[in-house]
C-alpha cells in the first residue's frame, strides 16, 4: 500500500511517515477515505494511538506522520520472553480494553486488531494501523463478501464477508489474549481452515489462566450481541478497582468526534453494470512493493489483505499465501508461485467461476454461488483490485 518512514520533525522528534503509493493519487474514493481516516485517527486519544501529527491528503503522493513509539510489537515480545501470566494478562486486556473503547467512541471499529499491530510502549499498549492502510482497505475491498482481517483474530462475521461493528473488534481482542497466554484460539493450519473454526468451532482456552477463561469465552461468542463492550470489559479484567457510581458511563480519552463521513464505509461503491460475461485473465506481471519499518527493514509481513467468496458447499480465498479454492472438505491451496494464470467470469445472474491455471499447464475450475445477485456483482467488483495486489 505503500512505504513508511521513520524520520524526525525539525525539532527532532521521532515520526513515522506513511507515504501512499503514487498511483493511489487518482483514485477519488481513496482519497476521499484516506481524509475522513485522517479526522478520525486525529480524534482517538493519543494514549491509546500513535497520535497523528500531521497529514496532507491532496499531496501527489498522499501521506501522514504519526508520532513515533518505541518498543516491540507484542508478537515480538511473545517471541522473546513467552506467554504472560494472569496478572499482566489481565493488564494488557484491561489496556486493549481502554483503547478499543476510545476508537469505538470515535465512530471506528478497527478491524484488524492482531499481536503485529499493538506496540508495547513504555507507558502501556497502542493499537497501530490507521490512515493509509484502511482507507485503502476501506475503499477498494470491504464489499460484503469480502474478508479484510487476520485469519484466526476474525469475528465470525467477518470471516463471512458481513458488515461488522465493535463487536468484531472484541472478539480479535479475546483471541489476542489467548495469544498472549501462548496458545491460539483456533489452532493452526490454513486461513480457510482458522476461519472455518472462528465460525463453527469453539475456542481452544486451554492455554489460558482458569481464572480468565470467562471472560475470553465471553469475548469468543459466536454471535456478536452475546460479546461484552469494553467498558464492561474494563470491570471484567480489573474487577477489584473501585465501582464506578450508579448510572455513570465510561468516558474514553477521546477528542471532539468529527461527522460521519458522507460514504458508506462498509460497501462504499456499487459496480457500473450487472456483471460482466467475458471471463478476465490475470498473470503475474512480477510487481514490486515497497514495505520498510520492520525489523531491520524487513517486508511487514503483518499487512495482510485476503478476499473470500463463500457460497454453498464450496469456497474461495486469496490472500498473501496463495489461492484455495474447491468444495467444502476438499480445497486445494496453490502458491503464487505455482500460479501462471487466473480466470474468472459470471456464469448466469448469481455463479462465479475462478480457473486457476499453474505453470504446468493444467485448469483447475471452481464455482462459486452466491446467495444474491448483488453478491456476485460485488465479488466480481473485487476481484481485479485483489488480483491486482498479488499477481
Amino acid at each position: 500500500m505503500g512505504t513508511v518512514y521513520l524520520a524526525r520533525s525539525r525539532g527532532g522528534r521521532s515520526v513515522a511517515v506513511k507515504v501512499a503509493r503514487p498511483e493511489l493519487a487518482g483514485d477519488p474514493h481513496f482519497r476521499e477515505r484516506f481524509r475522513a481516516e485522517v479526522a478520525a485517527a486525529r480524534s482517538v486519544g493519543g494514549f491509546h494511538t500513535a497520535p497523528v501529527v500531521d497529514a496532507d491528503p491532496d499531496a501527489a503522493a498522499p501521506w501522514l506522520a504519526t508520532a513515533y513509539i518505541p518498543g516491540p510489537t507484542l508478537s515480538a515480545l511473545l517471541a522473546a520472553e513467552g506467554p504472560m501470566d494472569e496478572v499482566r494478562l489481565r493488564g494488557l486486556g484491561a489496556a486493549l480494553a481502554e483503547a478499543l473503547a476510545a476508537i469505538h467512541g470515535c465512530g471506528l471499529v478497527h478491524r484488524d486488531l492482531k499481536p503485529g499491530n499493538i506496540i508495547m510502549a513504555a507507558d502501556g499498549p497502542r493499537v497501530l494501523d490507521f490512515g493509509i492502510a484502511r482507507a485503502l482497505e476501506s475503499t477498494r475491498l470491504t464489499a460484503t463478501g469480502t474478508a479484510f482481517g487476520t485469519p484466526g483474530f476474525l469475528a465470525p462475521e467477518q470471516a463471512q464477508g458481513q458488515e461488522v461493528d465493535g463487536a468484531a473488534d472484541v472478539f480479535a481482542l479475546g483471541a489476542v489474549l489467548v495469544a498472549a497466554a501462548g496458545g491460539s484460539a483456533f489452532g493452526a493450519g490454513t486461513p480457510m481452515g482458522l476461519m472455518y473454526r472462528s465460525v463453527h468451532e469453539p475456542p481452544d482456552l486451554a492455554a489460558v489462566p482458569e481464572g480468565l477463561r470467562p471472560v475470553l469465552a465471553a469475548c469468543l461468542a459466536k454471535t456478536p450481541a452475546e460479546r461484552p463492550a469494553p467498558a464492561a470489559l474494563l470491570d471484567l479484567f480489573v474487577p477489584d478497582a473501585a465501582p464506578s457510581p450508579p448510572g455513570a458511563a465510561y468516558a474514553p480519552t477521546v477528542a471532539a468526534v468529527p461527522p460521519p463521513p458522507p460514504y458508506a464505509p462498509y460497501n462504499g461503491f456499487q459496480p457500473p453494470h450487472p456483471y460482466p460475461t467475458p471471463a478476465h485473465s490475470f498473470a503475474p506481471q512480477h510487481r514490486a512493493t515497497a514495505w520498510s519499518m520492520g525489523a531491520g527493514g524487513a517486508p511487514d509481513d503483518d499487512a495482510d489483505l485476503s478476499f473470500v467468496a463463500v457460497g454453498p458447499g464450496s469456497s474461495l480465498l486469496i490472500d498473501a499465501t496463495g489461492i484455495t479454492l474447491g468444495p467444502e472438505g476438499a480445497e486445494t491451496p496453490y502458491a503464487w508461485a505455482e500460479i501462471r494464470t487466473v480466470t474468472y467470469a459470471a456464469e448466469g445472474p448469481k455463479h462465479l467461476q475462478v480457473v486457476v491455471h499453474p505453470h504446468h499447464g493444467t485448469a483447475h475450475p471452481c464455482v462459486i454461488a452466491a446467495r444474491r445477485k448483488s453478491r456476485l456483482q460485488e465479488w466480481l467488483q473485487d476481484l481485479p483490485l485483489i488480483l491486482e495486489c498479488f499477481l
